[in-house]
């Protein structure tokens, strides 16, 4: 996982494969709210395209180094999500009434549309993060070393 795979085969169909992956996760973000899927499982289709990117490409690549940067957005996500969830609060309405969400020159319908799709971002980011991040702890673990709590 610390060096790039050897196959060709496997690193070319992966160069294709991962923003295929990617784009899907986007699908499932931005239509979530009209059938199955959402913020935690656009997280979780994203976070697989970046475990790819980070078993074929080692973390040493330039594409292994994204992964690496990724992690220091860790509290990005929660900060979206009680963002969207305190402006409602300030609106007048409990948190995460989208109703209560104060963007100018929308009507309500539009203001629930932008308050949740703003908070399967929030979702969907600290979901793959923390994906990222436990898959990135396990790699680097010391097997060897015996840990006493």
């Amino acid at each position: 996982m610390k060096r790039q795979h050897d196959s060709l085969i496997v690193r070319t169909m992966s160069r294709m494969l991962i923003p295929l992956a990617q784009l899907f996760a986007c699908y499932v973000l931005f239509f979530g709210q009209y059938g199955p899927g959402g913020g935690f499982v656009a997280g979780v289709i994203w976070t697989t395209s970046l475990i790819l990117t980070f078993l074929v490409f080692g973390l040493k690549s330039p594409q292994g180094r994204l992964v690496e940067r990724m992690l220091h957005g860790d509290g990005a996500g929660l900060i979206i999500f009680v963002g969207v969830g305190g402006l409602c609060l300030i609106g007048g309405g409990e948190f995460l009434n989208y109703h209560h969400l104060e963007i100018p020159g929308l009507e309500a319908a539009e203001r629930r549309y932008v308050g949740i799709v703003l908070t399967q971002i929030g979702v969907a980011a600290d979901v793959a993060v923390t994906g990222i991040s436990i898959v990135v702890s396990l790699a680097f673990h010391d097997t060897q070393r015996e840990y006493h709590v």
